[in-house]
């Protein structure tokens, strides 16, 4: 099976559609799957749902769908560093559902692992459990989380051979792997692609039987602006 194209554009090529649910890795800046999120804003795919931590900057990563609105829902743990993310919140524009960074992670594995559902105690007695099944166990109360199952996942890596075993470097590893799972199909953009047999075993993060379709690029490498003050 041949899963190296040559473009975002033919990796995505009859894979989009309009009201469909994509899983997107990334943390913050990092592990963000840029060009194929610019080849769907190009598509002009619209009412999208997507699952990601983060919703990235106003002129990066996610934001730029939301700049052109073709996201109808959010499924995140993390708003901030976006201007119109918020305002399209704020306003009624966008829909929003919160989940704690560990539950969104585990949503997204249990769904690729075929587990319809867990229960977490994260999020009991707050706004996140709201409308939720609730259930005791040994005395503490658990509410229960359903899995993630997109039609799409989206996911950035460092290297892949041909085959789709993926490596991820650092923190682009927190949501890429549950990410790329969770998906019906799979399309992965990476840094190098390598001969089978390149990889050494111990090092391959995601096996390639999740994997679908790679493309290789060029990125931009983003770092997230931190502010520090000297003690008085």
């Amino acid at each position: 099976m041949q899963k190296v194209f040559s473009s975002p554009v033919s990796a995505l090529d009859g894979l989009l559609f309009d009201g469909m649910f994509i899983a997107a890795g990334g943390f913050g800046l990092c592990g963000i799957p840029e060009l194929l999120i610019s080849a769907i804003r190009e598509a002009g795919t619209k009412g999208m749902t997507i699952a990601s931590n983060n919703c990235g900057v106003d002129d990066f990563g996610l934001g730029l769908l939301l700049k052109t609105r073709q996201i109808r829902k959010m499924i995140s743990s993390y708003v901030g560093e976006n201007a119109e993310f918020m305002r399209q919140y704020l306003s009624g524009e966008l829909e929003l559902e919160f989940n704690p960074q560990g539950t969104l992670a585990e949503r997204m594995r249990a769904g690729g692992a075929g587990i319809a559902g867990f229960y977490t105690k994260t999020g009991v007695g707050t706004v996140v459990a709201e409308g939720k099944e609730h259930k005791s166990f040994n005395g503490e109360t658990y509410v229960l989380e359903t899995g993630i199952v997109a039609d799409l996942s989206i996911v950035k890596a460092w290297k892949a051979d041909t085959s789709g075993n993926l490596v991820f470097r650092k923190t682009a590893r927190n949501f890429n792997p549950p990410a790329a799972t969770c998906g019906k199909i799979c399309v992965a953009e990476v840094e190098e692609i390598v001969q089978i047999g390149s990889l050494e075993p111990d090092q391959i993060h995601l096996p390639g039987i999740y994997v679908h379709r790679l493309i290789q690029g060029k990125h931009e490498k983003r770092i997230e602006q931190r502010t520090t003050r000297a003690a008085a």
